[in-house]
């Protein structure tokens, strides 16, 4: 059964890694050294500290175990493990994506996200 983490990014760039086959991650990723993931618990505070507003944007699931030792769990805001990825994000690991509309508040709909 996969381990789902869970990737938020504009679909343009998503787009981009489809095309060229590999998704390096985000500008703040490639600042960092790693890709930013979020657990299940984690994507609505996720989405509204560092994506409130913005539409566009696609919801990336990925099988955590297929990411080997790259994947590591470290400690965030406020203490809280998060999962980081040290590597190019291999994209036979995305399980599936699903857009992340806006509600008539400017919130992000998000899909059914109990931990898998």
């Amino acid at each position: 059964m996969p381990n789902l983490i869970y990737k938020i990014t504009p679909q343009s760039e998503w787009q981009n890694a489809v095309e060229t086959g590999v998704f390096a991650g985000a500008a703040i990723d490639l600042k960092d050294g790693y890709i930013h993931f979020s657990t299940a618990s984690q994507v609505p505070t996720t989405a509204a500290l560092h994506f409130a507003g913005q539409n566009d944007l696609l919801l990336v699931a990925v099988d955590g175990n297929m990411l080997g030792d790259t994947l590591k769990f470290e400690p965030s805001r406020g203490g809280e493990l998060f999962p980081h990825l040290y590597a190019a994000l291999p994209l036979d690991a995305v399980v599936w994506t699903a857009p992340m509309p806006l509600d008539e508040n400017g919130n992000h709909v998000l899909p059914d996200l109990r931990e898998q």
